[in-house]
């Protein structure tokens, strides 16, 4: 059996729980889903809205079009979902999850609308950190850990 996956947003004001089964996981390249998170793509899994858990408030949303609407958390903006209207499943973000890693997207939709130098990031050169772990410390970030808390905010 699979760990159930867990995440939330920025600040910690929303947390879930996957409980199920993933049916799909991809990074979309479309002009809505990159206006939606303010980045070139989002990649994205999806599972049953039965199989999604929320165990810290929930996202507001936003209409995005005629047929989806898109859950965020509405303190410190993160974008969380994409569900279709009238849809048993919900598309969410991989970055939101504690552990983005465990789940590696499987396709891409959209590539019409790809940035054309999407696939020369491998080659661009890389920094692996811009600070210290002790510069990161004395900035006092607002960022939930990523993983539950009994608490929010933290003290």
């Amino acid at each position: 059996m699979r760990d159930i996956l867990t995440g939330g947003c920025q600040c910690g004001a929303i947390r879930f729980r996957v409980l199920g089964a993933i049916s799909h996981q991809a990074i979309c390249h479309c002009r809505m889903c990159q206006k939606a998170v303010g980045s070139i793509s989002w990649p994205f899994f999806t599972v049953a809205t039965d199989d999604l858990e929320w165990s810290r408030g929930l996202p507001a949303s936003y209409r995005s079009s005629e047929a989806a609407e898109r859950g965020f958390c509405s303190r410190c903006g993160t974008p969380l979902t994409f569900k279709a209207v009238g849809s048993d499943q919900i598309d969410i973000s991989i970055g939101s999850l504690d552990n983005p890693a465990k789940v590696e997207p499987k396709g891409q939709h959209w590539t019409s609308s790809k940035v054309p130098w999407f696939d020369t990031q491998p080659h661009l050169p890389s920094i692996s950190s811009t600070a210290s772990p002790e510069e990161m410390l004395n900035r006092r970030p607002h960022q939930h850990p990523d993983h539950d808390t009994t608490e929010w905010p933290l003290p």
